[in-house]
């Protein structure tokens, strides 16, 4: 079972146990102001390969690399003026640029699935320090096995991944509550947006003074975390956009407005009964583990606007539901 310490009561005891770790190459659990992340040092290809065994994740699908400041990042990177403006807006943050790797760069190609680019992202908080500690980027994929629901606690690393990693520092629920948003710039007025997440687009373009460009079809070619076409899935069969409950289904709703038949549901949770979006996408992933722990073999979840945060909402529960391979 891994060890817990809560960085905020033992601080200094978290950073140096993790760097030990990190440095013998081993993944530790890590708070951030997304989800969890499972951490390891992006330069070792022996840590890397331990985080894709841990999560049982596809080499193909590559992971974001995690930068203490845009010094380290351009260390690595080649940075274009738009990525750089989005940079300074918006890092440190719940955003991830996709951009050009420098060849001199020792991160290693199986944190970039063999991939010309690398996703970079800058958290926020404890993370930025244990990164700034250990003087290396940290490839961290979410905490929870390939294609499952995202961690958003340390309870929810443990009950998934306590059996399989030494170390899992605890900094509380994660505060946004989903993955960064992924941006890809091809040109000044060709921006892409390939996962949508805790920063929202219309801020985004706000910023660089161009619609973005929506994902293309899930089938897609994978450029970026976050885009198989069935990915953050309970075990439970997921239902959307249902206005009605059918008996034995688990119930996640939105806006405090109850459906058809929500008595039959076994279990019946409100992402924001005031219609918050931020505060759904806060309780988006530990309600869907806790309605798939209801013991319901179908997740029903009424719509979500498509709004600010809710595209990227809509866009998690849009995998969950989607086929399983």
């Amino acid at each position: 079972m891994a060890r817990h310490i809560d960085i905020e009561e033992q601080p200094g005891e978290a950073l140096e146990e993790a760097v030990r770790i990190l440095k013998a190459g081993f993944p530790v659990a890590i708070p951030t102001e997304t989800v969890y992340g499972l951490a390891a040092d992006a330069t070792n290809p022996a840590a890397i390969a331990r985080i894709y065994e841990t999560k049982g994740r596809p080499q193909f699908n590559p992971l974001i690399c995690h930068m203490a400041s845009v010094a380290m990042a351009e260390q690595h990177a080649v940075f274009d003026p738009i990525s750089r403006r989005l940079a300074a807006a918006f890092w440190p943050g719940p955003m991830t640029l996709i951009l050009t790797l420098r060849q001199d760069s020792p991160i290693h190609s199986l944190a970039t699935a063999g991939l010309e680019t690398v996703g970079i992202r800058l958290p926020k908080g404890f993370a930025s320090v244990l990164i700034e500690k250990l003087g290396k980027p940290l490839a961290a994929p979410s905490a929870n096995s390939s294609g499952k629901i995202s961690s958003t606690s340390a309870a929810h690393v443990e009950a998934d991944l306590g059996q399989k990693i030494d170390l899992i520092l605890d900094g509380g629920s994660a505060p946004v509550g989903v993955e960064s948003t992924i941006i890809k710039v091809e040109s000044d007025s060709s921006v892409r947006l390939l996962r949508p997440g805790g920063l929202v687009a219309d801020e985004i373009e706000r910023v660089i003074g161009v619609k973005l460009i929506r994902p293309a079809a899930a089938s897609a070619a994978i450029e970026a975390p976050g885009m198989l076409a069935s990915h953050y899935a309970p075990g439970a069969s997921v239902r959307l956009n249902a206005f009605s409950v059918q008996k034995g289904e688990a119930l996640i709703r939105f806006g405090g407005q109850a459906v058809e038949g929500e008595a039959n549901a076994v279990a019946v949770f409100d992402l924001s009964p005031s219609r918050n979006l931020a505060e759904a996408a806060a309780n988006l992933f530990d309600y869907l583990k806790l309605a798939d722990a209801s013991g319901a073999n179908t997740i029903a979840i009424t719509p979500i606007p498509s709004t600010g945060l809710g595209e990227a909402i809509n866009d998690r529960l849009e995998r969950a539901a989607a086929p399983r391979c």
